[in-house]
């Protein structure tokens, strides 16, 4: 047998933000109408090194592949000079059940996905036109996430607010030359939510920084930092006077800002809209008002992680790219 390994650099050539967000709403889509195979989440937590690791998996039905992730998030790391996230993903023949590509990039496919389905979830939910974005956070992820933000709405300004000032203000020199945007630098978490149209959220906080009173009328919140039981970034308030949407709704009833919510006892699980794939598969509407508040909560889901991997496996072996392992 031989497996096809593609290092992190490889991947990134093969896909990006639009290309990701395109295979994404495909595979929310599926998620709707029953076409995905996807366990539950197993999630490890590393305490004495700040650490998390996920592992996902999932079968697109009709797909050639499936595949299985591993994804790690270790908070200390940047003080020993690496990245917080790592990864790599396994895809498989769908016929066969054999090992195809081997994709080790670093955690970058999970990254993009973030992003895509950020940018996903905005296209559903906030308004059409957005005059300010506020991102909460200035990691990867907040880069990710407005990078794909930018693929479905255009607009005149992005604010930028993280507890770690000189962050902040590297994250808005260098998005705001990269993408040819004005970025400022909020003075506070209530400042930007205040003047944004759409908040973006993107902390592994453990205490809510987005309080209800501090969101306008109109207003859409994408969380994606809630992706373990312990954190979150959403005064529970705010969602239980939103429409609130889930990326997998049993996964954030465990683990996602609606987890938090419903333990508070300000909402029940009935109360959640939908699952943003029902939005994506047009069984239910997004938006139907200028004036609601909008929440997506997303705790990031296995058939996400299968359709971007797949489409960088068929990529990879149409253009012949990454060596041979023989095993």
């Amino acid at each position: 047998m031989r497996v096809r390994i593609l290092d992190e650099a490889e991947t990134r050539r093969l896909i990006g933000p639009r290309e990701a967000i395109a295979e994404c709403r495909v595979a929310f889509a599926k998620l709707a109408r029953g076409e995905v195979e996807q366990p539950d989440v197993l999630a490890i937590e590393v305490p004495e090194h700040r650490g998390e690791v996920h592992a996902k998996g999932a079968y697109l039905h009709g797909a050639p592949t499936f595949s299985i992730k591993v994804a790690t998030g270790f908070y200390d790391n940047p003080q020993n000079g690496l990245p917080v996230t790592s990864g790599a993903v396994w895809v498989f023949d769908s016929r066969t059940g054999f090992a195809r590509t081997l994709i080790l990039d670093n955690g970058f496919l999970t990254e993009l996905r973030t992003g895509a389905a950020g940018a996903i979830a905005a296209d559903l939910l906030a308004r059409r036109s957005v005059r300010t974005v506020g991102v909460i956070g200035a990691g990867a992820q907040a880069r990710y996430q407005l990078e794909a933000f930018l693929e479905v709405r255009s607009p005149r300004q992005v604010l930028v607010w993280s507890r770690t000032p000189s962050r902040a203000a590297d994250y808005a020199a260098e998005v705001g030359r990269r993408f040819e945007r004005s970025v400022s630098v909020a003075p506070s978490a209530e400042a930007l939510v205040g003047e944004s149209d759409v908040v973006i959220t993107t902390t592994p906080a453990e205490d809510p920084i987005v309080l209800a009173d501090w969101v306008r009328p109109g207003t859409h919140v994408t969380a994606m930092g809630s992706d373990m039981p312990r954190k979150r970034e959403l005064d529970p308030r705010l969602l239980a006077r939103a429409k609130v949407v889930a990326d997998r709704l049993s996964q954030c009833l465990t683990q996602g800002e609606i987890h938090h919510a419903v333990a508070a006892g300000v909402m029940t699980p009935e109360q959640i809209y939908a699952e943003l794939g029902e939005i994506a598969a047009d069984q239910k509407p997004g938006r139907t008002s200028e004036d609601e508040v909008t929440v997506a909560d997303l705790t990031g889901v296995g058939a996400l992680d299968a359709a971007v991997a797949g489409y960088v496996a068929e990529r990879a072996e149409a253009e012949g790219l990454g060596r041979w392992l023989e095993v």
